[in-house]
């Protein structure tokens, strides 16, 4: 029996051995840039792609934005079963498991497309996409802490939000446009985004194939045991009640909800007012040149934004910096009432315009992205930070359920003049939550 036992050991320590050993043959290289390509794709084809999907196929305004609205339900809970999704597998199992089924959910809604009841279906699939992509992101964004020496994971930051923007601009750029010039040659909407979803479960085939070859296995990638249960059963409501604890709470978690209000109206609806018609009071794009506006001209503003207002923040602090971002996120949002009042039909003029907002957008985000750091300081930094992210999605899913019915009542002019001003709540709210003048700021080098 000792024997026995001395040979499972040796036999432990030589596995452990040999995953460290494999973990550092594998280059991140080739693995990180198809890990967030994997992560971000679903996210947009869901909460984006979807949208002009429908627009195309006859979906009425409100419905499109009901709906969509609710499959960012999933995002919201992300924290929640998030430890539970730890106990059960490993994580590495867990991306690659979700990404095949991700391409056989991409592969249904490429099936229920071309049918009657199309829209019933096709939502049930995308609830289906969206479940399994939250799943997802809480193993991919767990694994890389794993996956990666301390050293890498720095250095392999910028490269992991760079792919993830590139799946954001290859969905709302390139797969777009690719609907597009399908429709042309078949005329037939069905048709064009079946063949494009149908590309998508086969890409998503290919990277489940590659990252269960390629993922490096390390040695405290493992599922929860018996002890992990335990602890975990003791730990997560006593976590889940700190937060609540925190100093001025209700204060922050307004601020969360209320810092994109505005936004939150405006984001599916704006997409909507490109893509309707001059006689509905839209500007009448095609879905190419919507996608290379909106995908290409629109998310690279995006990234821009980002990129400055992290190096800005990075001089001066957040509290020097919070009530420029809250104006640069809101007041471009005036420009959605000139393009409803003008109509241009220069399409630069219209891509100006949407990369103005977008880039006042990214930079006004950094605010939010650096206060939810500040919030969740502390024990419980990953798990605070976790539902931040999910009063973050709700603060997105609610107001962005009622807009489409919203601005069918008041028309795109008048919805747009009330997206200004449903972000008067986020400046009130940004009096009074608490922050340090130093929050954000990095030391100066003597």
């Amino acid at each position: 029996m000792k024997t026995k036992k001395s040979f499972f050991s040796q036999a432990c320590v030589l596995k452990s051995a040999r995953q460290m050993s494999d973990a550092k043959k594998i280059s991140p290289w080739s693995w990180v840039p198809s890990l967030y390509l994997a992560e971000g794709l679903p996210y947009a084809l869901t909460m984006s792609v979807s949208v002009v999907l429908f627009k195309n196929l006859g979906v009425a305004n409100p419905a499109i934005t009901f709906w969509v609205g609710w499959l960012g339900l999933p995002w919201v809970l992300k924290p929640l079963w998030s430890p539970v999704v730890d106990l059960l597998a490993t994580r590495r199992r867990w991306i690659w498991a979700m990404q095949l089924f991700l391409g056989a959910a991409f592969a249904g809604v490429a099936l229920t497309l071309p049918t009657t009841h199309f829209f019933q279906l096709t939502l049930a699939v995308f609830w289906l996409v969206a479940f399994s992509s939250a799943t997802h992101d809480i193993a991919v964004d767990g694994f890389y802490m794993l996956g990666l020496a301390e050293d890498d994971q720095a250095l392999f930051s910028g490269v992991r939000n760079t792919f993830y923007r590139v799946a954001m601009i290859a969905a709302q750029g390139q797969l777009v446009v690719l609907a597009g010039t399908i429709h042309e040659h078949t005329g037939s909407f069905a048709t064009a985004w079946s063949l494009v979803f149908a590309l998508v479960a086969g890409l998503f085939l290919l990277f489940s194939l590659h990252h269960r070859w390629r993922l490096p296995r390390p040695v405290k990638d493992l599922p929860g045991g018996g002890e992990a249960r335990v602890h975990f059963d003791r730990n997560f409501a006593g976590t889940f009640a700190a937060f609540f604890r925190k100093p001025q709470i209700g204060v922050m978690i307004a601020f969360l909800l209320l810092y994109r209000f505005g936004e939150a109206q405006l984001l599916n609806v704006a997409k909507l007012f490109l893509l309707d018609p001059h006689s509905r009071g839209g500007l009448a794009l095609t879905d190419d040149q919507f996608g290379w506006i909106y995908g290409h001209v629109g998310v690279g503003a995006l990234l821009g934004g980002g990129l400055l207002g992290g190096y800005v923040v990075s001089r001066r602090g957040l509290k020097f910096w919070l009530w420029p971002m809250l104006l640069a996120i809101h007041l471009p949002d005036a420009v959605f009432i000139w393009l409803a009042y003008a109509k241009p039909e220069n399409l630069f003029t219209i891509g100006a315009g949407v990369g103005v907002e977008q880039f006042g957008y990214g930079f006004g985000f950094t605010a939010f992205m650096l206060y939810m750091l500040r919030m969740a300081r502390g024990v419980h930094a990953t798990a605070h930070y976790a539902l931040c992210t999910g009063f973050m999605a709700l603060g997105m899913m609610v107001p962005g359920m009622w807009s489409g019915w919203l601005q069918e009542q008041l028309g795109y002019k008048t919805f747009f003049v009330w997206v200004i001003l449903a972000t008067v709540p986020s400046f009130l709210i940004a009096l009074k939550i608490p922050l340090e003048a130093e929050f954000g700021r990095r030391p100066s080098e003597s």
